[in-house]
C-alpha cells in the first residue's frame, strides 16, 4: 500500500459525523437475590437524591468522611484553577496511616494481603495488618534514611505482582514521597519514559518474577531503563533490589557496583524502626499513573491524595461491597490504575483481607482461579472481560468443579459483550453472585458508573446508571446533547467534578486541558466546575432508564457507507456463536463503502474451524445488526495478538487488514502468532477448513 493510501486508511478511522448507530439491543434486567441485599454496604434507596447534581459538591463529604485526618479540610472543593480541581483543601492526611495504622487497635491480627506465589509448590504468604506495619515502616525507613528522599520526591517502580509492591507503594506514601509504578510487562525503555518525565532519581525493582511457569529475568529491565534514561539527561543514583527469594539472588543479569544494592540487605539495618507518617496537603500528589504512550509521548495522570483515597475506599465499600470479614480478590495488576485503586488503596483503606496474585490465570491449568478461591474463600472476585473470555474459552467447564462460592463479582476495563457477561454470571457466579460492570479510566480514579448491587438490576452488556454523585452527560460532535432512550450514541462527558479524578498530566497543563475539557467547554476563563464538561474520549448510548452502554472509544467507532458502527456491536453479535471465544473487529479501506469491517475469530479449544462456520458468524452479524455491519472477510485465526496482560492487539489486526507496517511487536506476548495471520491475510498462506 502507497503512503498516501495508508494516510487514507488512518483517516478512515477518525470519525468525526456526530451520530453514532447503535445496533445493539437492550437486554432483559437480572435481579440480585434478597440475601445480597441483607449484606449490602449501599441500601439507601434516597442515594441518588441526596447526591444529585444541584448538591454538588457538598455531597463528597461522605467519602472524606471515611478517612482519617490529621486537621480537617476547610473547602470541599477549590475550583481557582479550573479545571484542575483540589478536593478538601485545607485538610492534612496520610494515605499510608489510612490503609495500615489506624487498623491496627481492631484488625492488626487480620490478613491485610494474601499472597499467591504462581508456583504451586511455593507458599502461599498471608501478611497481617501488624506484620504490614513493620514491612511498610522499615522500608519507610531506608527511603528516608539510606537513599535521603522526601515529601515531593519522586520514585518509579517497576515491579511484578509481588506482596512487595503494595509495601513498597505504602512506604512511599507514609513519607510522602510520589511513586511511579511501571507495569512490569513494559519494556526497560517505557520504564526509562517515566523515569525521565516524573524526573526520578531512584527505581526500585525485583530481579525476577514467574509467569506462566518460567522465572522472567527482570533486573535486565532495569539496565536498560537506566542507560535510555541517562541518554535523555537522566541519571538515576540507585537501583533498589527486592529479591523475589529473600537471600538469593535470582538473575542472570549482574548487580552493578556502587549503583545497585539488594533491599533485603538494606532493610536488616532497620529492624523495628518506626517511621511516622508525614501529614500531607490534602492536594499532595499521591502517584502518578503513566498511559502506555503508544500514541506518542506517555502521559504522567496526576493523582491527590485526599480525593482519590476517599474516592477509591467510597467506591470499594458501595459498590464492591467489601466488609472487613471478606476476602477480595482483585485479579489485576497494580502497574495498572485497577491494581492502585481497587487491590490497594481502596480495599486496604476500609480494612479489607485483599489477594495478590502472581502469575497467569491459566497455570499450570485453566481451573487455577477457582482453585485460588476455593482454598483462600473467596467471596468478591473483580477482573477484566478480557480475562473472563480468556478463562471462557480454554475452560469453560471449569469453575464448576471448584466448591467456591461469590457474592459479588466485578467486571472493568472494557465493555463485556452479553454472551461473555451472561456465562461469567452462570458459570462463574454459579447464578448467585451479583455483577457490577463498571465503567472507569485511569484518568478518573475510580467508577463512573456501575448499578448499586442492592438497588437496582443488572443488565448484560451495560454499565449501569452515573455512580452517586457522578452525571454523564452525552454530546452529539457540535455540543448538542444526545438525549436518553433515543438510541443514539455519542461521546459521554461528566458534568462535575468527583474526588477521584486527576488533577492533571505531570508536567503539561496544557495538553490536560486540551485533550479531557477544552471540545465542550463553555468559557475557557470560568472558574465555575458547570462550564467545563470532562471528555472521556468513549463512545456511549443511554437507555430510556438511565443505563448507560459503553460502545469504546471514539476511536473504535468506524463509519461504513455513513453508518457510524461501534467495533463492539459487531464483537458482541459474532460472540452469540456458541463457538467463537474470542473477536476483534478492525477498519479496512473500501473503495466503495470508505471502510467495511474486517473481523477476526478465534474459537474454543476442541472447534475446528471451516467455511459453514465463517458463514454462521456472517450469518449472526447480520441477524443481530444488520448487513450494513457485514464484515467484508472473517479471519478464523488460532490466536490473537494480545499484550502481556492479555489485551487484544487491534492496531496489529489492522495494520494487516490494511497492509500496512504492524510495528514493533516482540513486546507482546505472541509475537509469532503476528507473522502467522499476516501470511493468512496477504495471501502468501492457503487458508484451508
Amino acid at each position: 500500500m502507497s503512503g498516501k493510501d495508508g494516510k487514507e486508511a488512518k483517516e478512515a478511522t477518525e470519525t468525526t459525523e456526530a451520530d453514532i448507530a447503535v445496533h445493539w439491543a437492550e437486554e432483559q434486567y437480572f435481579y440480585p437475590s434478597t440475601k445480597f441485599i441483607a449484606q449490602a454496604n449501599m441500601t439507601d434507596e434516597n442515594i441518588y437524591d441526596r447526591m444529585s447534581l444541584d448538591k454538588c459538591p457538598e455531597y463528597w463529604k461522605e467519602y472524606a468522611d471515611l478517612l482519617t485526618w490529621y486537621k480537617y479540610w476547610d473547602t470541599i472543593l477549590d475550583t481557582s484553577d479550573a479545571p484542575c480541581y483540589n478536593f478538601f483543601k485545607g485538610g492534612l492526611i496520610n494515605a499510608s496511616y489510612n490503609c495500615v495504622d489506624r487498623h491496627l487497635a481492631k484488625y492488626k491480627n487480620k490478613t491485610a494481603i494474601h499472597f499467591v506465589p504462581e508456583l504451586e509448590t511455593d507458599k502461599v504468604e498471608h501478611i497481617t495488618y501488624q506484620e504490614l506495619y513493620v514491612r511498610v515502616n522499615e522500608f519507610a525507613a531506608v527511603l528516608k534514611y539510606e537513599c535521603g528522599l522526601m515529601a515531593g520526591d519522586r520514585v518509579t517502580l517497576h515491579m511484578p505482582m509481588v506482596a512487595e509492591l503494595p509495601i513498597t507503594m505504602l512506604a512511599c506514601a507514609r513519607l510522602g514521597i510520589i511513586h511511579s509504578q511501571a507495569f512490569c510487562g513494559f519494556s526497560g525503555k517505557a520504564c526509562a519514559d517515566r523515569i525521565v518525565d516524573s524526573g526520578s532519581y531512584y527505581l526500585i525493582t525485583m530481579d525476577a518474577y514467574f509467569r506462566g511457569g518460567s522465572l522472567i529475568d527482570h533486573k535486565e529491565k532495569a539496565d536498560i531503563a537506566v542507560e535510555e534514561a541517562a541518554q535523555e539527561g537522566r541519571k538515576i543514583e540507585k537501583v533498589l533490589v527486592w529479591q523475589r527469594y529473600p537471600g538469593k539472588y535470582s538473575s542472570k543479569t549482574p548487580m552493578v557496583d556502587g549503583r545497585d544494592v539488594f533491599v533485603n540487605d538494606l532493610l536488616k539495618k532497620y529492624y523495628g524502626v518506626r517511621i511516622e507518617p508525614v501529614p500531607m496537603p490534602a492536594e499532595a500528589p499521591l502517584f502518578l499513573m503513566y498511559t502506555s504512550g503508544t500514541a506518542g509521548k506517555p502521559k504522567g495522570c496526576q493523582h491527590n491524595t485526599a480525593g482519590y483515597l476517599a474516592y477509591t475506599a467510597g467506591t470499594s465499600k458501595y459498590v464492591q461491597d467489601i466488609h472487613p470479614e471478606d476476602v477480595y480478590w482483585c485479579m489485576a495488576h497494580i502497574g495498572w490504575i485497577t491494581g492502585h485503586s481497587y487491590i490497594v488503596y481502596g480495599p486496604l483503606a476500609i480494612a479489607a483481607s485483599t489477594v495478590i496474585y502472581e502469575g497467569i490465570p491459566t497455570y499450570p491449568d485453566a481451573g487455577r482461579c477457582w482453585k485460588i478461591a476455593q482454598d483462600l474463600d473467596v467471596n468478591i472476585f473483580h477482573t477484566t472481560p478480557t480475562a473472563i473470555r480468556a478463562l471462557r474459552k480454554v475452560g469453560p467447564d471449569e469453575p464448576k468443579k471448584y466448591n467456591y462460592h461469590f457474592k459479588h463479582m466485578t467486571t472493568v476495563g472494557e465493555p463485556i459483550e452479553p454472551e461473555v457477561w451472561k456465562w461469567y454470571y452462570h458459570e462463574v457466579g454459579k447464578d448467585e453472585a451479583i455483577i457490577v460492570d463498571t465503567w472507569w479510566q485511569t484518568e478518573t480514579g475510580g467508577f463512573l458508573c456501575s448499578t448499586l448491587p442492592a438497588l437496582q438490576p443488572m443488565k448484560p452488556g451495560s454499565a449501569g446508571p452515573g455512580m452517586p454523585g457522578i452525571h454523564p452527560i452525552v454530546y452529539d460532535e457540535h455540543g448538542n446533547v444526545v438525549p436518553s432512550g433515543s438510541g443514539k450514541a455519542g461521546n459521554i462527558c461528566i458534568q462535575n467534578p468527583w474526588p477521584g479524578m486527576f488533577h492533571t498530566i505531570w508536567g503539561d497543563r496544557d495538553r490536560f486541558v486540551r485533550q479531557y475539557f477544552e471540545k465542550y467547554c463553555k468559557n475557557p476563563k470560568s472558574k465555575d466546575w458547570r462550564d467545563w464538561p470532562y471528555l472521556t474520549g468513549d463512545a456511549a448510548v443511554v437507555a430510556s432508564d438511565g443505563y448507560v452502554r459503553i460502545l469504546g472509544r471514539i476511536d473504535d467507532v468506524i463509519n461504513v457507507s455513513g453508518h457510524r458502527l461501534g467495533t463492539k456491536d459487531i464483537e458482541s453479535a459474532a460472540l452469540t456463536v456458541l463457538e467463537v471465544a474470542e473477536a476483534a473487529v478492525v477498519p479496512v479501506k473500501h473503495e466503495v463503502k470508505g471502510i467495511e469491517p474486517d473481523l477476526y475469530v478465534a474459537l474454543r479449544p476442541g472447534i475446528q474451524p471451516s467455511e459453514d462456520l465463517a458463514r454462521k458468524i456472517m450469518k449472526a452479524i447480520v441477524t443481530e445488526i444488520g448487513p450494513i455491519a457485514k464484515p467484508g472477510k472473517v479471519w478464523i485465526v488460532p490466536d490473537m495478538p494480545k499484550t502481556r496482560s492479555g489485551k487484544i492487539m487491534r492496531r496489529v489486526l489492522g495494520a494487516i487488514s490494511n497492509g500496512t507496517s504492524v510495528g514493533d511487536v516482540m513486546t507482546l506476548a505472541n509475537p509469532e502468532i503476528v507473522d502467522m495471520i499476516t501470511k493468512m491475510v496477504q495471501g502468501e498462506t492457503k487458508v484451508e477448513f
